[in-house]
């Protein structure tokens, strides 16, 4: 019959090795926090590492496992240079959470140019390909793996003017989907969590009526934050989430999929 109590204490992280695409961004550092709380060894992995002081900062209280790799995530060196962090330290690249994004701009369909979509298929595709392919044998080796990509509520909800981004987005769950049932038998699981409309640095400049308009949607009444991002994050690589794979976690309020 199987387990029927769970006996100790949920969805920790102790002992485990993450690795954050996108880091020390607004989601992404959210995501890293919530790992760090949960007992993770945290490498994040971003281009823009100008907030990186600030956030060590944040993490002095937590006596934080964390480094951070600068390199481009399109390319393999820089899976390279985070498993050689993560193996000087005795460790092994168990999660992988994708969370970069690119410049996001609403337009019509015929202000839009090819070399935006590609950008989008470069972000929401390629590194989840380049990463997954350069992590996979240790996880293989291991028979264990949570990958985690972090999508968007814009692909259920159609959104309008956005057309280049829903595509990207559509690729990124239609690959997570396909590699969920291709990993399953090694003990991988692949899933992905959708956000809904979280304000960060870099929404700073929308007009107050965007983000007033937007909340007025949301049956919650209130934004979500990075760290409700982080936390399902925190579910999906548990153990406990070990038969949940190639699935979709809207966080956003309630907004979805109505």
């Amino acid at each position: 019959m199987g387990d029927t109590f769970v006996t100790m204490e949920m969805f920790q992280a102790e002992g485990r090795t993450v690795l954050v695409i996108g880091g020390l961004g607004g989601l992404g550092r959210g995501i890293c926090s919530a790992f760090i709380t949960a007992g993770a060894n945290v490498i994040a992995l971003d281009t823009n590492t100008e907030k990186e002081t600030a956030f060590r900062v944040e993490l002095d209280a937590l006596e934080a496992q964390f480094s951070v790799i600068c390199a481009d995530a399109t390319t393999p060196e820089a899976y390279v240079a985070a498993q050689t962090d993560a193996s000087s330290r005795g460790h092994w690249i168990d999660t992988l959470v994708v969370c970069a994004t690119p410049p996001q701009f609403t337009k019509a369909i015929e202000d839009y140019d090819w070399d935006y979509h590609q950008q989008m298929i470069d972000v929401f595709l390629k590194i989840p390909y380049v990463a997954t392919t350069a992590l996979l044998p240790a996880m293989k080796e291991h028979s264990f793996g949570r990958i985690i990509n972090i999508t968007s509520e814009v692909f259920e909800k159609s959104e309008p003017y956005s057309s280049a981004y829903v595509a990207g987005k559509g690729a990124q769950i239609g690959w997570t989907r396909s590699m969920a049932t291709e990993l399953a038998p090694f003990g991988i699981t692949v899933n992905h969590v959708a956000p809904g409309f979280i304000p960060v640095e870099r929404h700073k400049d929308l007009p107050q009526e965007v983000l007033d308009g937007y909340l007025a949607t949301v049956p919650t009444g209130r934004f979500g934050t990075p760290a409700d991002i982080g936390a399902a994050c925190v579910y999906f690589a548990s153990t406990e989430a070990g038969f949940v794979s190639g699935q979709t976690l809207l966080v956003n309020g309630a907004r979805s999929p109505h």
